[in-house]
This record gives structure tokens, C-alpha cells and sequence, in this order.
């Protein structure tokens, strides 16, 4: 959001200020810049429902019917693998090392304490796993895929349509910024 303040006031400045071509290299480079921006730092989303996984990422819309998704794994990135065997990245939740490091510190720290028998009238350690926040979400999206997977609802196929909202605009930035520059 602070990147498309700057663009916006940047921007107007060149717009109102500029002179000869600057106002409309300005708009080109903006008309290119600011739905890239919106791509990569707003756009992304994971919506999960009773009967399917919508992924919202940079470029794509991705519709999993719970029935379609074969499985959701972590490793150095989220993933959800459907019946076709394709993979699709969830760009809306990072991975996070650092954190999964702290978590596991804080595990074996939680560990120790139940070692010791200073449980201080806490639960057991089961229920009181220490997970970084990717993996819990990631946790409970496999949690609902196993539970509505058979649900009558979350049938059918996946569906995978391009964003042409943010690509369109992006693409006609570049031609009009590519011709601007050639012409001067």
C-alpha cells in the first residue's frame, strides 16, 4: 500500500509538473506499474469454504473443488496438488522458516517445562502443539478437505481462469510506454 501511495503522489507530481512527454511516460509507467504492484501485494488470497478452495494469485484464479484436491503440503512453500497431479502455489500464505524455527523452539522450551513436572495446570502437551501461523492454516485447510472431501457439494472439476483484470491494464502500460519511448 505505502509502494502505491508513492506511485500515486510521485505520479500526480509528474503529471501536473512535468513537462513536453513526462505526463504521458508518467501515465504509461503507471498504467504499467500499479496493477503489477496490486498483482504481487494485495491480490493474493486463499477463500475455503464447505465445498471448495478458491486461490486468488498474481496472475491466476483457481477454483478446487475439496473432492478435486489431492493434497496440501508444506515444504519451502505452500502447495495444493489436485487429482490431475498439477500443482498450484498459495502465493497468500508465505512460508515462513524463521517463524517454523521460533515455534520450534518454543515446542522444545514447552517440552521441557512437561519434562520437569512444571505443568503449572495446563493441558497436555498434545493439545498444546506450538505451530507456526502458515502451517496452522495449512493445518486446517487439510482438516476441511478431509472432512468435506465426500460431500456432495465439493464435487466436480478444477477450474483455472488467467487474471485479465491485471494483466490487460499491465500489458497495455508496456505497449504504450515501449511506443513513447520509441517515438522520442
Amino acid at each position: 500500500m505505502l509502494l502505491l501511495g508513492l506511485f500515486g503522489w510521485l505520479g500526480t507530481d509528474a503529471i501536473i509538473t512535468g513537462e513536453g512527454r513526462t505526463p504521458w511516460l508518467t501515465l504509461a509507467a503507471l498504467l504499467l506499474a500499479v496493477p503489477l504492484v496490486v498483482a504481487f501485494s494485495v491480490r493474493p488470497a486463499v477463500f475455503a469454504n464447505d465445498d471448495r478452495l478458491r486461490v486468488r494469485n498474481p496472475f491466476r484464479v483457481i477454483e478446487l473443488p475439496w473432492a478435486s484436491v489431492v493434497s496440501l503440503r508444506s515444504g519451502y512453500s505452500n502447495e495444493v496438488i489436485d487429482e490431475a497431479g498439477t500443482k498450484y502455489q498459495l502465493w497468500a500464505v508465505p512460508v515462513s522458516l524463521r517463524a517454523r524455527k521460533k515455534a520450534a523452539r518454543q515446542q522444545a522450551r514447552e517440552s521441557g517445562r512437561t519434562a520437569k513436572g512444571d505443568s503449572s495446570g495446563r493441558t497436555s502437551l498434545e493439545e498444546r502443539t506450538v505451530r507456526a501461523e502458515t502451517d496452522q492454516i495449512m493445518a486446517d485447510l487439510r482438516e476441511l478437505c478431509e472432512a468435506r472431501a465426500k460431500a456432495p457439494g465439493s464435487q466436480g472439476e478444477p477450474t483455472v481462469r488467467w487474471a485479465w483484470e491485471v494483466m490487460a491494464p499491465a500489458a497495455a502500460g508496456a505497449v504504450l510506454l515501449t511506443i513513447l519511448i520509441a517515438l522520442g
